[in-house]
């Protein structure tokens, strides 16, 4: 396969730092309405970056690199030198297991007090009551 080179005209779209994840060049560019539009466009394929579809969200993208959506060009412009980005340490299954953990403090139930009140409820006599206005009897404990 022949290696071919076009000449297009990109707009540039700069940015302070590099790398930039690739769903925010397209937010910068103005080329989406917001960052949940912008990942899905680059989900589902509509996102070239330096001739090749990219569909990784998070893609680092860097000074020079060309990225064609929506039959646009952009091109990357950064001055200051890429930062190195460190992948996080994955966590070793005996760290979580020799964290101590803390006994729980046992909660001791609360014994009811005992009331001076008397077990059964006394109701008046509800044929007694008077009815009011909505025709509903008033009934007191």
């Amino acid at each position: 396969m022949s290696h071919e080179e076009f000449e297009v005209e990109a707009l540039g779209i700069e940015v302070s730092n590099q790398p930039i994840e690739l769903y925010k060049v397209l937010k910068i560019a103005n080329a989406v309405s917001g960052g949940g539009e912008a990942k899905a466009a680059i989900s589902e394929g509509y996102v070239i970056v330096n001739g090749e579809v990219e569909t990784r969200k998070r893609c680092k993208i860097y000074d020079g690199d060309v990225i064609a959506f929506n039959e646009e060009f952009y091109v990357v412009l950064c001055d200051t030198p890429p930062v190195e980005v460190e992948p996080r340490p994955a966590k070793a299954p005996e760290q979580s297991k020799q964290k101590e953990q803390k006994p729980k403090p046992i909660k001791e139930k609360k014994k009811a007090k005992p009331s001076n009140a008397p077990n059964k409820v006394v109701k008046k006599d509800i044929q007694d009551s008077p009815r009011s206005e909505s025709g509903r009897r008033a009934i007191s404990f």
